[in-house]
This record gives structure tokens, C-alpha cells and sequence, in this order.
């Protein structure tokens, strides 16, 4: 039996293969990610998510990659927010969260 598939799904799963979790690699990792998602051609926009302490690789990745590696790259956007998050033990922690949002820029004709 097919599986179907509404709109809706098809245009979330297009828009979560351009985005790139950030955790406690090395930021070069993230670069080497970034640079393939931007070589595959089929988006050319690309979102680096990071939460907590990963917040630094996930800036220090867009910066490596937009300024050494896709040059005609720009940060479109940047989003910030604030997640609340419950652990194991059950208390509640306020977690920082961000999302950077990379680009080919546009050239003007």
C-alpha cells in the first residue's frame, strides 16, 4: 500500500534538508555541511540550529563558511528564542536557542 502524503508534509520535509543541528563537534564539521548543503543546488538557503552552549559553534560555523568557503554567502536572518525544557528529574530549565539563517546573495543587474 502507498503512503500519501499531504502538501503540507512534502513542503516540511523540503525545507528540514536544508537545516543543519548544531552540538559539540568541532565548527569546521558544520562548515564541511554548510558547504554541502550550498553545493547540492537545491536550496540555496541554509539554516544552522543550535541550542545552550553549542550557540558559539553554531556562530563561529557561519562566519568560517560565509567568510572562507561561500563568499557570495550572507546571513539572511537570525533568531533567537528561549526554550523551556524539563529533565529527567523533572525540574524545568530555561534553555537559549538560535537559528541562522544563510543565503546566496542576490546579484543586482
Amino acid at each position: 500500500m502507498a503512503e500519501k502524503t499531504t502538501e503540507k508534509e512534502t513542503v516540511k520535509r523540503k525545507t528540514e534538508e536544508n537545516v543543519i543541528f548544531v552540538g559539540s563537534k568541532p565548527p569546521m564539521s558544520y562548515v564541511l555541511a554548510v558547504v554541502t548543503e550550498f553545493n547540492k543546488g537545491s536550496s540555496d538557503e541554509v539554516v544552522l540550529k543550535a541550542r545552550g552552549r553549542s550557540i558559539s559553534i553554531a556562530v563561529d560555523a557561519a562566519e568560517i563558511a560565509r567568510n572562507r568557503f561561500v563568499k557570495n554567502s550572507e546571513v539572511r536572518d537570525i533568531k533567537i528564542d528561549t526554550e523551556n525544557v524539563t529533565s529527567n528529574d523533572g525540574k524545568k530549565h530555561n534553555v537559549s536557542s538560535i537559528e541562522i539563517y544563510l543565503s546566496i546573495k542576490k546579484e543586482n543587474k
